[in-house]
Parts: C-alpha cells; structure tokens; sequence
C-alpha cells in the first residue's frame, strides 16, 4: 500500500496543543490509564478540552451537566475550570469506565467536585429532574449519538436562560448531510440538528473541526434569555 501523508491540519493541531494545551502530569495519566483499561480512544483532544475550558470560564458557569463521562478525560478539563464553589455532575453508562474515570478525577485532584453517576442517561437525567436540583450553566454531551436528540430534550429541562449546551461529533466525517445514511448515529445527529433549528427556545451553530482525530463538529447552543 503506498504510503499516504496525513493532513496538514494533523500538524497544525499538534503544533498548536503544544503550544496552547502542553504535556500534563494528571491529564496524560488518565489516557495512559484508559488505553490499560481498554477503553474506547475517543476522548475530546488536549485542544479541544482546552475549548471546553475557556467555554467553562467566559460562562462563568458553577453547575455543569457532562452526558458521557468514559475515562474521564474530558471532565478533569471541565472540573479544572469551575471556581471553588462549582460541581459537575457527569453520566455514565458503563461501571467499567465510570471505575476507571473516578481513578482518573481523583489522580487530577478533581474528584472532590464531581458527582459521577452510572446508569442509561435519560433515566439519569429524569431522575435529576425529578429530583428538583438547580439547573445547569453548562451542558455538554458526549455519548451515543442516536440518543442525541433525546439528549437534548430532556436537558433543556435542566436548564435556565443563558444555558449553553455543546454536542461532540455532530459531523461525522461530513456524513450529515446525507438524509439516507444507514448509520443511526449519522440519523441521530440529523434528529439532533433539527430539533436545534426548530427549538424556540435556542439560538444555535456548529463549528467543524479538523486535527488529530479527523474530521467533525461541535454543535453550541444558548437557552435564550
């Protein structure tokens, strides 16, 4: 097979996480530990946790809600950002990750901020609802992209004017925009993206995004105030 170049924007990413979102003691761990732990490799890019970090602090947001924890990766970026008196409350399905991430958040110094909870995510989030707690300034989902839409559903039950919700994967390689794909990720993500265009209640865009892992988006809405 002849040998194929990456992209330039492989380099570019590496150039500008070097830079922007260097070498870290505790986050390095946790992709060690997960790549042990067998772990899927499909966390967020030490740039792209930078991203979640900067969206955390111009939100000045102290309540945030994480669907799809894994290794915890993507949290510790999240936790790292709240201030003193801030939480996060983080879903995830499977106890095998949810073990190996609450070794992760407590490596990083974070878990003591972090209420991690195992279980199918919309039973979780209609739990939290039923439970009355105070809604969230961040949400950011990151799990099974069929249930995306539900997803987002049920957060905007969870949420307050000027509630900003971000969705990973929303591109899928560009594979959006075919209205006759057979993957029902690609079918949940469309679901998704039409309920943002059609929910009065949000004003919302998507960034793609190309680096390390390839070609996608983020999806980032704001609960209107």
């Amino acid at each position: 097979m002849e040998n194929v170049d990456p992209p330039i924007w492989t380099d570019v990413d590496r150039y500008f996480g070097q830079l922007l979102a260097p070498s870290d003691d505790a986050l390095d761990a946790a992709m060690l530990a997960n790549q042990q732990a067998g772990l899927p490799s499909i966390d967020v890019t030490a740039l792209q946790g930078k991203f979640l970090e900067f969206l955390v602090r111009i939100s000045r947001a102290k309540r945030i809600l994480e669907i799809g924890t894994l290794g915890g990766y993507s949290t510790i970026w999240l936790a790292r950002a709240l201030p003193a008196d801030g939480r996060i409350v983080t879903l995830e399905l499977d106890p095998h990750h949810a073990t190996v991430a609450r070794g992760n958040l407590g490596v990083a110094g974070v878990l003591d901020r972090v209420d991690l909870i195992v279980g199918p995510a919309i039973e979780s989030l209609q739990a939290l609802k039923d439970s009355n707690c105070a809604p969230f300034d961040l949400i950011f989902i990151d799990a099974d992209k069929e249930s995306y839409p539900e997803y987002l559903l049920s957060t905007l039950k969870l949420s307050r004017p000027w509630t900003v919700i971000v969705a990973d994967n929303v591109v899928r390689e560009g594979r959006v925009v075919e209205p006759d794909c057979d993957d029902p990720r690609v079918q949940g993500v469309r679901r998704f993206a039409e309920l943002l265009a059609s929910e009065p209640r949000l004003s919302a865009t998507v960034l793609q995004t190309v680096g390390v892992k390839g070609y996608d988006g983020f999806a980032l809405a704001v609960v209107n105030g």
